[in-house]
């Protein structure tokens, strides 16, 4: 997206050994001799969604961590009711997808992003700022992230199974060259997640902060409110499609022949054997 002033462009203007120490990481692994103040201002501020985030779950564990107070809901809606009901509903969405079992052991990676996307997200209704996902750098790093996570979990639980089922079922010696074309088709769908992942998400984000921005430029006396509803719709549809998505993944990868049984009622009346 054009390159444009923020509040955290004059964050790392006025800090030139930062800018600096960038340029040298850049310049060291990934090629680019120049970082400026544009160039570094979606890590800076995916550094300070990340900081927000680590104060705001300490804030939080404060208020959890009596039991006997947590258990009662609050009568208004506060930041531990926020996100009781924003982190709860994906995990109902996983637990339904892959079932309770694997749903608890996978929570974490998708939780974390679900909140990460949408904080960063959130951040560029605020003038001034500029979402860090409307950035490339940021989402290609978490879309590779999860591409990494979803084929580690895919190994760690079918083994060598993870590999083999792109070529298909075995239908015979005659059927080789399909399962050829089967495992080619298939692997290129598996590699290019991340790409589709990481520009979907960019995309949506750099276009609608570059139209709130024009929009704010073109009426400075008044706030397009219909522009911003429409905006914040748009940040709550991108963190559903990339976590949904990355639940799907890892779903996919993690997926055995027999499926979790459903959970016993432990107060059920036990039928009655036949005679």
């Amino acid at each position: 997206m054009p390159e444009h002033t923020t509040f955290f462009s004059y964050l790392v203007a006025m800090f030139p050994a930062l800018g600096e120490n960038m340029s040298a990481f850049g310049e060291t692994f990934i090629g680019h001799k120049r970082v400026g103040a544009h160039g570094a201002e979606p890590i800076v501020a995916s550094l300070f969604v990340m900081l927000l985030l680590v104060a705001i779950a300490f804030g939080i564990r404060k208020q959890v961590i009596d039991h006997n107070k947590s258990v009662i809901p609050e009568t208004k809606l506060t930041l531990r009711t926020f996100f009781e009901i924003f982190i709860g509903y994906w995990y109902d969405q996983m637990k339904e997808m892959m079932g309770p079992k694997r749903a608890k052991r996978y929570f974490p990676i998708v939780g974390t992003l679900a909140c990460f996307i949408l904080f960063s997200n959130t951040l560029g209704l605020i003038p001034g700022f500029a979402p860090p996902t409307s950035n490339w750098n940021i989402t290609m790093g978490c879309a590779v992230l999860v591409f990494i996570l979803f084929n580690y979990y895919g190994l760690k639980e079918n083994g060598i199974k993870h590999i083999t089922h792109l070529f298909g079922p075995y239908i015979g010696w005659w059927g080789i060259p399909i399962n050829l074309l089967l495992f080619v088709i298939e692997l290129v769908s598996t590699c290019i997640r991340p790409l589709t992942l990481s520009v979907r998400l960019m995309l949506n984000m750099a276009v609608d902060h570059l139209l709130v921005t024009v929009m704010l430029g073109m009426f400075a006396f008044f706030l397009p409110i219909p522009v911003l509803v429409l905006s914040s719709l748009v940040v709550i549809v991108q963190v559903m499609v990339f976590c949904l998505l990355t639940s799907i993944y890892i779903s996919l990868a993690t997926e055995h022949e027999e499926h979790d049984e459903p959970a016993k009622d432990k107060h059920a009346t036990p039928a009655p054997a036949h005679a």
